[in-house]
């Protein structure tokens, strides 16, 4: 890889102005910081003398879990996200890509956070839901062109910490590790035959070719709040897929962050375009199930009794 956080600001230099990056010919860079947290990739802010951008790379694995093996190419996935939805202003611009090296030049939105702390306030505020409802109805409603990657590999590994994984008896993560109590609380949900064969069909339906240009990852991790002001962000998980996976997923973080299933019903009151419902509110409760019993773990404390309230919620969700 060419970039890393130990690279020289020189040898930097050289390399942007060696790939026609849009450095000006007396610019350099003068300093590299981490830029956020960043779940599936190495994410750096640059520095130069004139200017601050984001350089965005893809490794082999997830950043967070180098243990679980991703796709390369999901750079490239993201870059075509943001060359179509050019105009959302919830979007950080595209200043560059350097496809041999899996590297994304973005506009920085400036120092700030994720949207994950709504789990301890428990509340997020009717306008800010209504805002990431329309931008995102903004996204589903995107003319895409027929070389838009399908992002199967990518999909593979989310299908399976989504849909399979998590119900698996012997799935070698401890969820007592996590929290005492919780493997007696999802043996339940990993023996429900009912549960698991819907699960298979949201699965199914989530890997087949769809009409929509998904975010594919939108819940609070991808909701950027910097300079008073909110964006959308890591689309690597993009597709051209059914709508309903998006609201769903959006759902159901809200229902996790409040405890209240009538979160849901935002949903079906600011979303403009049409969805099935039924569709929609299934992904929710598969969204929500596995954010408590997957090894995808939310930055949420909840005592047990309410996180067993959320699991019989969602599979009321998924089979009612």
């Amino acid at each position: 890889m060419v970039v890393d956080i130990n690279i020289a600001y020189d040898e930097l230099t050289s390399y942007l102005k060696q790939k026609n990056i849009f450095l000006e010919e007396d610019e350099y860079v003068e300093n590299i910081e981490i830029a956020g947290e960043g779940n599936m990739n190495v994410v750096l802010r640059v520095f130069s003398n004139k200017n601050t951008f984001i350089l965005k790379q893809s490794r082999p694995f997830v950043r967070k879990y180098p243990n679980i093996q991703a796709p390369l190419e999901r750079i490239n996935v993201e870059y075509n996200f943001y060359k179509h939805v050019s105009k959302n202003s919830f979007l950080p611009k595209l200043k560059g890509y350097i496809q041999d090296d899996y590297i994304l030049i973005l506009e920085d939105l400036g120092k700030g956070e994720d949207m994950t702390f709504i789990y301890d306030n428990r509340d997020i505020s009717k306008n800010v839901i209504k805002d990431f409802i329309l931008a995102l109805s903004d996204i589903h409603i995107q003319n895409f062109d027929k070389g838009f990657p399908e992002n199967k590999e990518l999909r593979k590994l989310n299908h399976q910490h989504i849909f399979v994984l998590p119900f698996l008896e012997n799935n070698g993560f401890s969820l007592n590790k996590v929290q005492e109590g919780l493997e007696d609380l999802a043996k339940p949900f990993k023996q429900n035959k009912k549960l698991i064969k819907k699960l298979k069909y949201l699965g199914n339906n989530y890997m087949s070719k769809g009409d929509t240009l998904i975010h594919g990852d939108y819940y609070p991790g991808s909701w950027l709040y910097a300079n008073e002001k909110r964006f959308i962000i890591d689309p690597e998980f993009s597709f051209i897929g059914p709508k309903e996976f998006d609201l769903g997923v959006m759902a159901a973080h809200l229902v996790l962050t409040t405890g209240n299933k009538t979160a849901i019903d935002y949903i079906f009151e600011y979303y403009p375009n049409s969805f099935n419902r039924d569709l929609m509110s299934q992904y929710c409760g598969a969204e929500m199930i596995r954010r408590i019993i997957g090894i995808a773990q939310l930055p949420m404390k909840r005592e047990i009794n309410e996180k067993k309230e959320l699991l019989h919620l969602a599979l009321k969700f998924i089979l009612d």
